[in-house]
């Protein structure tokens, strides 16, 4: 699961994207691992990780995050970082993964599950979460895939 995460990042750091997460440990560190590592390796260095935390310590985040956002809020902090991302890529996940599929799916934003790497991305991946939208979580197998599936989201965006 920690190599998806990574090569998620990566994806991400190709793309000239900024990633946003919660700047913990585990999959979220390695995701930020992965984008670091693949922007030094293109040399643009202006995409950065952002880490909306649940303490108010910067010193929480994990050492891949470029801007710490310590936001004192708890699992609360779930809704920013759903708001501020322009797609959401669902690696493994537990209650806080569930809470941040459940705020994109309600703010009608993009959602990609990786669902090969367990807990609620493979749980959620093809349905729906409720009748508030028409489409599904749509299901990847690996991060180029991720990123096909939600780049023509993000390139709305983009404009």
């Amino acid at each position: 699961m920690m190599e998806v995460a990574a090569d998620v990042g990566r994806a991400v750091a190709k793309e000239g994207w900024h990633m946003v997460c919660g700047g913990g440990g585990g999959v979220m560190e390695a995701a930020c691992e992965g984008f670091v590592n693949a922007r030094d390796e293109l040399g643009t260095g202006r995409n950065l990780t952002i880490g909306i935390t649940p303490t108010d310590r910067e010193d929480w985040a994990n050492p891949h995050v470029d801007i710490v956002i310590p936001t004192g809020m708890g699992w609360a902090r779930n809704a920013v970082i759903t708001r501020t991302a322009w797609a959401v890529i669902a690696v493994g996940g537990c209650a806080g993964t569930l809470s941040e599929l459940a705020f994109a799916w309600q703010m009608d934003k993009p959602i990609v599950a990786m669902s090969a790497t367990g807990g609620w991305a493979a749980r959620l991946s093809g349905q729906s979460i409720d009748d508030r939208r028409s489409d599904v979580i749509m299901e990847a197998t690996d991060a180029a895939q991720a990123i096909a599936l939600i780049k023509p989201h993000v390139e709305d965006k983009e404009k």
